[in-house]
């Protein structure tokens, strides 16, 4: 339909290299919004008859209606969704009236607006997926702010924690990736319709009534900026990736503490696989999919930056490939949310396991050094140097916890250090190892986003209010959309309507 100065038809082969037909389904729907939205504001600045406006607007409606007509009266030859809707249109109405839609516009503004409409759908739902994902932490955090466990660096046993700290850790990565996506998507709500194909149009046309029509918050004001420009879906897709791996690094822990080994947390049936062949298996296969997954998108992330390196100003094809990355990552995103919601929502804590493995862990050696530093007098250094040696000393004798020393054991260890401080006897030394149970270890740490109860409680009810406002804002900003899409739809009803 566009072949205006190439005579002929485009070679079969090279016209199925060129398509984006099947990547612009998801386009569908927000190519034929954002048409009603040009054609009208066409009628409003007078280079539309209200004759030829409703004709048109029937003729888009009759497509989202009964989308098969696009394959009745859609030419087979187009290039992509927007060609297709046209030529419908043109079918369905005549080349007189339907051939003037495409008036002051250039499929290089036309997709863009298409993809930025999409996008701030797909916002909206991973935004609402982060926020239930979040609560589901937070009432696992609200049931585990006793669970006391080992804590861990270079996946060795550091500190004592309690699980809910762990929960709750993820709820702030995951509060940053909401206000990442919020970002994102602010830059994202803007219309780049006007622009054409790259330097704007000498018909009289209004740009904002269209951004307003469409719900956007502005323009994108230069018309190169508008066409060529994809910043903003990069910052999309570089939030999506930060998104993943934070959600990834969650399946990795709870991948290791559902093993045998661990055995600290069990996945729900509904979220676990079995084995083909070993009938004792219980695996966590979406897990390990949500890890995989991320590395697919650490993939799209580089595929779209590499796309746009080295492409010059205004718009190049080589864009197009842009868009099928865009819903994957969408896609990928989206499930995994969903999926770790569930995983989170209906997996069972043991308790007695985190605790056991507390009690003989030498994870309370900082709590003891530091006991140390206060009721010894000693400096930091020589405190560490005791009790490393302490550990050293139960580790080589058969993993004694700190806790079942015995003098003897003690005085054994430490006799060659000389300590600073004569007063500091294996006695006391033992009195405070003894009073060092795992329950006052998460006790004595009262620094702010310690384990420390009160601390879990502060934080849970940090996050709960973070929560409360994200909600109010994504309310605020779906609501915006609708209200928008709602008055277009009115005014469409309107114009149909008086002409019936």
């Amino acid at each position: 339909m566009y072949r205006s100065r190439p005579s002929g038809n485009l070679d079969n082969k090279a016209l199925s290299f060129l398509s984006s037909i099947a990547e612009d389904a998801d386009l569908f729907y927000y190519d034929i919004l954002g048409s009603q939205a040009h054609v009208i504001m066409l009628y409003e600045v007078g280079i539309l008859a209200k004759k030829e406006l409703v004709t048109i607007l029937k003729g888009m409606d009759q497509l989202l209606t009964h989308p098969d007509s696009l394959s009745i009266y859609g030419d087979s030859a187009s290039e992509d969704i927007h060609e297709l809707v046209e030529s419908s249109i043109i079918r369905i109405t005549d080349i007189s009236s339907g051939g003037k839609m495409h008036t002051a516009r250039s499929r290089n503004d036309q997709v863009i607006l298409d993809i930025r409409m999409k996008l701030r759908d797909d916002l909206n739902q991973i935004s609402v997926n982060i926020i239930l994902l979040i609560k589901s932490l937070l009432l696992q955090a609200n049931k585990n702010v006793d669970s006391i466990m080992p804590m861990y660096t270079h996946l060795q046993q550091a500190q004592l924690g309690v699980f809910s700290h762990y929960l709750l850790s993820y709820c702030f990565s995951l509060t940053r990736d909401f206000e990442r996506y919020s970002e994102s998507y602010n830059r994202i709500n803007y219309s780049p319709l006007g622009a054409c194909a790259i330097g704007g149009s000498s018909m009289n046309i209004d740009r904002e009534r269209v951004s307003s029509m469409l719900g956007f918050s502005d323009i994108v004001y230069n018309s190169i900026d508008a066409t060529s420009s994809r910043d903003s879906l990069i910052e999309f897709s570089s939030a999506s990736l930060i998104c993943m791996l934070n959600l990834c690094k969650i399946a990795e822990d709870f991948i290791v503490w559902s093993t045998s080994e661990f055995g600290f947390v069990l996945l729900d049936d509904q979220f676990s696989s079995s084995s083909s062949v070993m009938p004792q298996k219980k695996n966590p296969d979406p897990l390990e999919l949500i890890r995989g997954k991320t590395g697919v998108l650490q993939g799209i992330f580089v595929a779209i930056s590499t796309i746009m390196k080295g492409l010059p100003s205004g718009y190049s094809r080589d864009l197009q490939e842009i868009k099928p990355l865009l819903w994957k990552i969408t896609s990928i995103i989206e499930e995994s949310l969903s999926i770790m919601v569930g995983v989170i929502s209906t997996m069972s804590v043991d308790k007695n396991k985190m605790y056991a493995e507390s009690s003989k862990s030498y994870a309370i050696s900082l709590d003891i050094a530091e006991q140390l530093i206060q009721k010894g007098e000693i400096s930091f250094r020589e405190s560490h140097k005791l009790i490393g040696t302490l550990v050293d000393y139960a580790v080589k004798n058969g993993n004694i916890p700190l806790n079942l020393l015995k003098l003897s054991d003690i005085s054994e260890a430490l006799g060659p250090i000389n300590c600073s401080n004569p007063d500091l006897t294996p006695e006391k030394i033992q009195s405070i190892i003894h009073r060092m149970t795992p329950e006052n270890s998460i006790e004595c740490r009262t620094t702010k986003g310690s384990p420390n109860k009160n601390e879990q409680k502060e934080m849970i009810s940090y996050i709960t209010t973070k929560v409360n406002k994200y909600e109010e804002l994504l309310e605020d900003r779906s609501d915006r959309l609708t209200i928008a899409k709602d008055k277009l739809n009115l005014k469409i009803k309107e114009f149909i309507d008086e002409t019936s």
